[in-house]
């Protein structure tokens, strides 16, 4: 369900939005590098995470 623009904010003023990702995991910092430029220069929004 797709948060309304007439719904109110939540008691922490924060509004809902769904959103949705896709994680790849990989070998190591490197890769993720490379991977993260490919993807990015196809147009695709990204984020970077390490756990």
């Amino acid at each position: 369900m797709m948060a309304n623009s007439k719904q109110p904010l939540g008691k922490n003023g924060f509004k809902y939005r769904e959103q949705y990702g896709v994680i790849i995991l990989c070998d190591d910092a490197e890769a993720q590098e490379r991977l993260f430029n490919q993807l990015k220069a196809q147009g695709y929004k990204l984020r970077v995470v390490t756990v």
